[in-house]
Order: C-alpha cells, then structure tokens, then sequence
C-alpha cells in the first residue's frame, strides 16, 4: 500500500485589492467571497491542511471562522499587487518547515473562483496523483478570443502576433474552427508538489497536467463587472457556489 503524499491547500488573500476593492472579503450570496474557496478546499477531503495566507489580521478572523488555519501573516514584502506568487509560495512552506510541517504537494486556491466546487478539486487531484512524473497541474478553459487574430502594434503599422498560415491562408484571415485549439490558464486551481518551487523556484515547473475547467469552475472575478457577472449566474441559477452550513461572518467587521 502506498502512503498518500501530505498535501496543504493554500487560500491566497492579499489584501489591498484595487480594481474591486476587498473583493476577497467582500459579501457573496451572504458570505465573504473567500469563505467558498476555503469550505470547497475542507469539504473535497483531499488535504491534510488549508492554510490561508494572508497579510491581514481582518482577513485571517474571517477565514478561521469558515475552518482554515493561519499561522502566521505573509511578510508585506511578499503582499504588494506586483509580488510573484513564487515569492510567498517559497515563504508559506519554509514557514510550515520551521514549524515542522512538511508537506509533499500544495494546491493554491485562490478566492476571486467562487464557483469552484469540492468535486472539482477531487476532480483534479485525481488527474494530479495519476501521474506521479508531472511537476504541476493547472487549470485551463479554451479561449474565446484566438491568439491567432490578435496584433501588436509597431510604430503606425500592425503585426500578426502569431504569424502563423493554415496553407497560404494566415490565421488571421482564418475561420475561428480552422485554427488549432488553444486554451488560456485560468487563476482557479493548481496543484504541485512542493520540491518544484523549493529545488527550481517554480510554482509549475516544466511538465504540467492540463486541467480543463468545465462550465463556471473557473470564472475569475477580478473586476466591477466580473462581480456583476457573477451576481447574474447566481440569480438566474446558471451557476452553483459551494455549499456553506457555517453561518456567516459578521461582516460589519470587515475592512473599507
């Protein structure tokens, strides 16, 4: 019998969040918007800790009120809008190794995918520990709009950026069903075992399990109208959000 690898769930919330602001905290269908990643990470049964890594104290209530841990703050250093996830990633487990918790793989979960349920993770940690070779898995959704019709600009002229042809005919004057699949990275789930950032300061390193989103799993909220978007699928019932039988924070406590 083989031993299941110790796994942690890390619930990324920087606060300080400018385009929609304390979109991590702020109220979704009765509860903070963080409070579905972490219920999701507990309920799929699948890791031995969630961990939220936080650089707020409000932030960190909020998040042990719906079950997951925070043993600390990440460093402010680590917390600014333009800190690479490798830097915290790194952090987080080499705080966790000090404490002495080791932990094989880690999985980020980050808040702005609501809809992101616990069968979706049990979903991917299969897919995930199917291929003991693989560095990372990622999650993925086809892209709507084509890098083959996209363009950069060079002084007054435009540029195919993937000056690519299908026969004579380039991708750009292609139709969109002629063109090879292409799929964007999504922010809803990854999963990696924790030698990949430690030994190659990587978060995904080389060889990497494609994880295909299936219908809202990776709805990503990061703007005004993403929120607005996300209210909609909840009112006409076109998507679910994990279930939450804790009740709500009291959210009068929540930062401004």
């Amino acid at each position: 019998m083989t031993t299941k690898p110790r796994s942690v769930a890390f619930i990324p919330a920087r606060s300080g969040s400018k385009r929609v602001p304390n979109k991590n905290v702020r109220p979704l269908a009765g509860h903070p918007m963080i409070a579905y990643s972490i219920r999701a990470a507990i309920d799929s049964g699948v890791f031995d800790a969630v961990i939220c890594a936080t650089d707020s104290e409000i932030y960190a209530d909020i998040a042990r009120h719906y079950g997951a841990e925070v043993p600390f703050l990440r460093a402010a250093e680590i917390s600014t809008d333009k800190s690479p996830d490798i830097e915290w990633v790194v952090w987080m487990l080499e705080q966790l190794r000090v404490e002495r918790r080791e932990f094989d793989i880690f999985s980020i979960l980050r808040p702005t995918s609501p809809f992101r349920l616990p069968e979706t993770i049990q979903r991917a940690w299969q897919h995930f520990t199917k291929d003991p070779r693989a560095d990372s898995l990622r999650a993925i959704e086809k892209c709507k709009q084509h890098p083959g019709k996209m363009w950069v600009i060079r002084e007054n002229r435009m540029l195919p950026l993937m000056p690519f042809s299908i026969g004579t005919t380039p991708w750009h004057s292609s139709q969109y069903a002629a063109l090879p699949e292409v799929y964007a990275q999504d922010a809803s789930l990854e999963i990696a075992w924790s030698r990949v950032p430690l030994e190659s300061n990587s978060i995904a390193g080389e060889s990497i399990i494609p994880f295909v989103s299936q219908g809202y799993e990776g709805f990503d909220i990061n703007e005004p109208d993403d929120w607005w978007m996300a209210e909609r699928l909840l009112a006409t019932q076109s998507a679910v959000l994990p279930n939450i039988s804790i009740n709500p924070y009291n959210l009068l406590n929540r930062p401004e």
